[in-house]
Formats: C-alpha cells, sequence, structure tokens
C-alpha cells in the first residue's frame, strides 16, 4: 500500500517545491531544513494509524482526558542523506528509538551497478514498529536490501517506508518485494534515467545537504 502526500491539498508541496527548486538549492540550510519538514509531515501522517490508549492527565484546574501512542516507533535511516529527513520525524516521536544503514552503490564501466551494506546499527525491532526513512527512492533496491535484511533479523510488527520523491519504477519494486511495508511518498516521477536518476526528480540529496562528495 502507498500513500503519496502531494496527491492532496497540504502545505508538504510548498516544502517539495522548495526542495526542487534550483535556485532555492542553494541555500543548503534551508534544503536541509525542508527535508526535516517533509519528515514531521509524514511523522503526522504515519502516527494516524498508530494504537492509542486513554489516559487521564492533571492540569492545574482538574483532569483532562486524552489518547496517548501506546508505543513509540523505532525510526531508521540510510545515511547519509536520511539524516536531515529522520530528524524530522524525530521531533515528532521525540520518544523513539533510532537505527542508521550504510549503504552505497558500486557502479561498474557498463553501467550496471551493485549495492553494498557496509554497516548497521539499529536496538531490538522485535514486535516494533519501524519507519525507514530514506529521502529518495530510485530503483528501490538499497532499500529493499536494507529492509529484507531487517525483516530476516528481526520479527517487525510493523514496517512502514518514507520517501519525499520516489521514481514509479522504484516504487513498484519496493511493492513487489515488500509487500508488507506501508509506503509513504511525497511525489512519484515516472522518469529513471540510466545512471537511476530520478526525473525531474530534485537532484543528489546527500550532496545538496552536506557538500559534493568524491
Amino acid at each position: 500500500m502507498a500513500t503519496i502526500l502531494t496527491k492532496q491539498n497540504t502545505i508538504a508541496n510548498h516544502f517539495l517545491a522548495e526542495l526542487r527548486n534550483v535556485n532555492v538549492q542553494q541555500d543548503r540550510m534551508r534544503f536541509r531544513r525542508n527535508l526535516e519538514r517533509l519528515g514531521e509531515i509524514m511523522a503526522y501522517e504515519i502516527s494516524k494509524t498508530f494504537e492509542y490508549a486513554q489516559v487521564e492527565v492533571d492540569t492545574p484546574l482538574g483532569v483532562a482526558e486524552t489518547s496517548l501512542i501506546l508505543n513509540q516507533p523505532v525510526i531508521a535511516t540510510i545515511i547519509r542523506a536520511g539524516l536531515p529527513f529522520h530528524q524530522g520525524f524525530l521531533n515528532y516521536f521525540d520518544g523513539a528509538d533510532s537505527g542508521f544503514i550504510a549503504a552505497y552503490r558500486h557502479t561498474k564501466k557498463s553501467g550496471e551497478f551493485e549495492v553494498h551494506k557496509k554497516y548497521q546499527n539499529c536496538p531490538n525491532l522485535d514486535d516494533k514498529i519501524v519507519i525507514v526513512a530514506d529521502p529518495m527512492l530510485a530503483t528501490g533496491r538499497s532499500l529493499v536490501l536494507c529492509c529484507k535484511d531487517l525483516l530476516s533479523d528481526y520479527d517487525i510488527k510493523e514496517l512502514h517506508i518514507a520517501t519525499v520523491i520516489a521514481s514509479e519504477e522504484g516504487l513498484q519494486h519496493v511493492k513487489a518485494f515488500l509487500p508488507e511495508a506501508h509506503v509513504w511518498v511525497g511525489a512519484v516521477d515516472n522518469e529513471l534515467t540510466s545512471k537511476s536518476y530520478i526525473v525531474p526528480g530534485l537532484g543528489d540529496a546527500g550532496d545538496l545537504a552536506y557538500g559534493n562528495k568524491e
């Protein structure tokens, strides 16, 4: 199942438009903040699917009844581009644990590439709601590899995948190989280049957030 936020009238469209805008992108701090804002919006949307319990809260003048999340999720991200997006989720799920995964693509001379995972640091995910936050979903191969490893290592209760921009090809790949996941997407673009860049996309999110890499 996939939820596409920008198919609705939402402030998320404004932040996504700034992320895509080649002129606004020159402000690196604003780029990171817009990723963070979209993480906050997605955290709010995902929170609607959680289980809640009725509790009483003492106020200066009496007792108020409200409903609170039964269990905080675990927020995992694929570094480095995912870090500002991940922070947006933590701003709302401020009691959540975090997980960090490092994966990269090695491109061959032929143009084909292999996905390698170098690092994973997570709390115990058994019986947990897990949100994997990765801003760009191009082919989906890196994300599927990382999520499959988590699912094989732990008995995860619910898996949510959050991404800012996905290619149609990448989204279909995730749906095919992770049918148990609920995917939350800012926008879906139709084109994917031979080098696996999303068009129109927004460019390299990691470089725009933190500077060009070698």
